[in-house]
């Protein structure tokens, strides 16, 4: 799909379903990003106000975000060009998921954690990417995170964007397991949690998954399957956790931005045998 197209269709929030606290946003942003990608010597504030219809402040937020996000670049007092990134999505050299690695290294720099993508397809939990470094471990996949979508906060973050039956079918294939003292076994009481948080608040894994690790988990879903940005601490710190998941939060947007304009495309099904965390990835 090429760049516009690829923009336009971004903008379409899956049916049913609403749309998380990034999306709104990145919406915004994409406004703007297709009115700068048709004009390429460069467009003013004042055209791109008048094509998007943003009010002013909404305006100066999503081009400070593409801005940000290296998709707009300023050639002047109030006017501007696609920016590098959007020009490397669109070649044929890869570059742009190269992109999209940056954007998560960055990401995991400012949380102080292990960052991971995650999307829910063919019924199942899969991670798509995801970055860490010495200082930032990723979490030990010791139980397999198909089957364990109720005790972690990745697994809670797409369960949370899936209708009621949908949830039903999940929890029907996988049984609710108590992996430690502090996981959640009864369904009635996992969709409370889902559904019951305060507005746009992060999905939370507080030593549920595994003891020693927290995680949280924020919806970004932008297309016809549940998606999610998400990190992982391995201590058990509350108040390290939600200043961590306080920053995931407003880097949200920018992580959805960056898979939108590097064409991010599910993950291949993986053998039973297979972790979803391997060292190469």
């Amino acid at each position: 799909m090429d760049q516009p197209h690829r923009v336009a269709a971004a903008r379409k929030c899956p049916e049913g379903r609403p749309a998380p606290a990034p999306l709104e946003s990145v919406h915004q942003a994409l406004r703007v990003l297709e009115v700068v990608n048709r004009y390429s010597g460069g467009v003013n504030l004042t055209q791109i106000a008048r094509e998007t219809a943003l009010p002013q402040l909404v305006l100066a937020r999503a081009t400070e975000q593409l801005i940000r996000a290296n998709l707009a670049t300023p050639i002047g007092p109030d006017a501007y060009v696609a920016g590098n990134a959007l020009l490397l999505a669109e070649s044929a050299t890869g570059e742009g998921r190269g992109h999209l690695r940056e954007t998560l290294a960055w990401v995991r720099d400012a949380v102080g954690a292990a960052v991971y993508v995650a999307r829910y397809t063919d019924g199942e939990v899969a991670i798509t990417q995801y970055v860490d470094g010495p200082a930032t471990p990723v979490v030990e996949e010791w139980v397999d995170f198909r089957v364990a979508a109720h005790a972690s906060a990745v697994g809670k973050a797409l369960l949370a964007e899936l209708d009621h039956d949908e949830r039903k079918d999940h929890l029907a294939r996988h049984r609710l397991t108590r992996f430690t003292p502090h996981t959640l076994t009864g369904q009635q009481d996992l969709f409370h949690q889902l559904d019951d948080r305060p507005p746009n608040a992060p999905l939370l894994d507080l030593q549920e998954y595994a003891m020693g690790t927290v995680c949280a988990a924020v919806p970004i879903t932008a297309g016809p399957n549940a998606e999610c940005v998400a990190l992982s601490i391995p201590v058990p710190d509350p108040g390290r956790l939600k200043q961590a998941a306080r920053i995931l939060q407003s880097e949200a947007a920018a992580v959805l931005l960056a898979l939108i304009v590097a064409g991010s495309t599910p993950s291949t099904v993986r053998r039973p045998e297979d972790t979803i965390l391997s060292p190469t990835a």
